[in-house]
């Protein structure tokens, strides 16, 4: 299968590992005498090969969000529900060897078999092909959904908030300016000022300047009672 369910070009070296990942455990307990082998493995590996490639590039993608709000959006995308819409998006359900039960009872769609199946898939690709392999099957659905799920309001940009309220009287100016800079290199830390009209209005600390523009900008928000 190069074209891997319609949506990324990759030729499995080792095709029983795609086969494996696409084995439910009804279908392994049906043939178990053919030597078939549930996909719940690669799938507790998957687990960790897909929060690895989210939290890259959401790290990379939302330098200025800080920790926790990196922590929702991760979750946001690598809960059952997203993975079942990418699931679904790809037509994997087609390609599920599912037990003559489970397959009669709707597994093909059902979301939770769905979702492990995707990350059972990811497992076997980066066992096959390394991160790269895995990282090309689901990163751009990760961008989309994380994007989604910014814009939503549920993990949020707390400078484009402010920037948005500011912009609505024009003779306001905001800046972020720093302050403080202090620690060793491994563990710097940064002290960012926010002005507006020139007036420190509050100040915020991060690991970086964009964090702690961020953190500042929060602080601001929270003085105006948004």
């Amino acid at each position: 299968m190069s074209k891997l369910f319609g949506v990324y070009s990759y030729t499995f070296r080792d095709k029983g590992l795609l086969q494996n990942a696409l084995t439910h455990s009804s279908y392994a307990n049906e043939n178990r005498d053919r030597g078939a082998v549930s996909n719940e493995r690669l799938e507790f590996l998957g687990d960790s090969v897909l929060g690895l490639i989210c939290a890259d590039a959401i790290y990379s993608e939302y330098a200025g969000l800080p920790e926790g709000d990196l922590t929702k959006l991760r979750a946001a995308i690598v809960c059952e529900g997203s993975l079942y819409e990418f699931a679904c998006q790809i037509g994997l359900g087609e390609h599920l060897l599912l037990g003559r039960g489970e397959r009669a009872g709707g597994g093909a769609g059902r979301p939770s078999v769905l979702a492990d199946a995707v990350e059972a898939v990811l497992a076997a690709l980066y066992l096959d092909g390394g991160m790269d392999a895995a990282r090309g099957f689901i990163l751009d659905f990760i961008r989309r959904k994380a994007a989604e799920t910014a814009r939503a309001g549920r993990v949020v940009d707390y400078k484009t908030a402010l920037q948005e309220i500011v912009q609505k009287n024009h003779e306001e100016t905001l800046e972020y300016r720093l302050k403080e800079e202090r620690g060793p290199d491994h563990d710097k830390r940064f002290v960012i000022e926010l002005l507006i009209n020139s007036n420190v209005l509050a100040v915020g600390e991060g690991r970086s300047k964009k964090q702690a523009e961020q953190a500042a900008a929060r602080a601001a928000l929270e003085l105006m009672g948004e």
